[in-house]
């Protein structure tokens, strides 16, 4: 199993900026890949970003391309989703999750069923 620990939530006026945090542990041989995705109250699970986690293109959803950025240090298993320009409406939970199969991911890497392991969410909120 893997184990997801996210940090960084918080709150901030539009056109600030907050640093995810998403650290794995357990089995770090499973992960194939790690993406984020954010749920705004009364919405859909949206895909926010992903890549695999050994290299690879960095897929990014439409609404936060050009504003956000997702890196990752592979010592410390650590993936950073840093958000800048933020608006009122990126407002949501913001969850990282793991996958374990490459499973096609070109083309699969903005379903949320095809990942395995999520952590525990963090809150951003942003206000206007």
């Amino acid at each position: 199993q893997v184990q997801l620990v996210e940090s960084g939530g918080e709150s901030v006026q539009a056109g600030g900026s907050i640093r995810l945090s998403c650290t794995a542990s357990g089995r770090k041989s499973e992960v194939y890949a790690m993406g984020w995705f954010r749920q705004a109250p009364g919405k859909e699970r949206e895909f926010v970003t992903a890549m695999a986690w050994w290299g690879g293109p960095i897929y990014y959803g439409e609404s936060v391309r050009g504003r956000f950025t997702f890196s990752r240090n592979t010592e410390t298993m650590t993936g950073y989703l840093q958000m800048n320009g933020l608006k009122p409406e990126d407002t949501a939970v913001y969850y990282c999750a793991v996958r374990v199969n490459p499973d096609q991911f070109s083309d699969t890497y903005s379903w949320h069923g095809r990942y395995r392991y999520w952590g525990q969410g963090a809150q951003v909120t942003v206000s206007s």
